[in-house]
């Protein structure tokens, strides 16, 4: 019998719109596995911390900016030890600093005092920065000197040599006032712009998340190995440091 003119034609079996179905449905199953992933990556990245079996000795770097601390609490969830900040350039001071190396020590926890050092200033009013704030009290750790900020801006140009021989100027007055070697807190960045870890014979302190530092060429004694550890006991994220094994 000859097919009706005009006759509405039925759907083949398999037709675009199924298809488009299954894709979407596959999309979204994708999708959900890829928030699943980001998340699960995201917590491991703010919970983690070097296992206790390589890294017996773990404790944090504290200051104003990480809000009003439960030292105790720190000291519960593992911390032996802390970095207090101190100081900064030539004049800022950290305002929580005496109330957090009272607490810290008040908890059982050693301690020690770390300055952000600016190529920009001299260092002589820095070492004097860091004197006033700091007491010369031997039971601290070695105190710490952060350098991370470049001179590449600085209103009068520094050359490497400059940055150099300030920084041994600020590191000789330093250990005068506190009669131990300082410890060299060295970002990735200072590092590749100044290679201070071959020039200065000091102990070092790295910084890499989760991943062992080697960018100093040379071993390390601190390594902070998580920048942005997730915990109850303070407001944001700690900053939490190992010891050299």
């Amino acid at each position: 019998m000859a097919r009706k003119a005009g006759g509405a034609r039925s759907r083949p079996r398999g037709s675009r719109g199924g298809r488009t179905g299954i894709t979407y449905q596959v999309l979204g199953a994708l999708l959900l596995a890829g928030l699943i992933a980001a998340a699960v990556w995201w917590w491991q990245q703010h919970h983690w911390i070097p296992p206790r079996d390589g890294f017996p000795v773990q404790g944090v770097e504290i200051g104003e900016a990480d809000g009003p601390v439960n030292w105790r609490s720190i000291k519960a969830i593992g911390a032996d030890f802390a970095y207090i900040d101190a100081s900064a350039s030539a004049f800022a001071r950290d305002p929580a600093f005496v109330g957090n190396l009272q607490g810290a020590r008040e908890a059982g926890l050693q301690v020690g005092a770390l300055h952000r050092y600016d190529p920009c200033q001299p260092a002589d009013r820095q070492a004097a920065n860091f004197v006033v704030t700091v007491p010369g009290d031997q039971a601290l750790l070695p105190a710490a000197i952060e350098l991370d900020m470049l001179a590449d801006k600085c209103p009068v140009t520094v050359n490497e040599a400059k940055v150099e021989s300030e920084l041994m100027t600020f590191i000789n007055q330093v250990e005068t006032h506190t009669g131990k070697a300082l410890i060299l807190k060295i970002s990735p960045a200072f590092e590749a712009r100044y290679a201070i870890a071959a020039k200065l014979d000091r102990n070092i302190w790295l910084v890499r998340d989760r991943w062992q530092p080697d960018y100093a060429g040379r071993p390390w004694t601190l390594w902070t190995a998580n920048s942005s550890l997730s915990s109850e006991v303070v407001a944001g994220d700690l900053r939490w440091v190992v010891m050299q094994p």
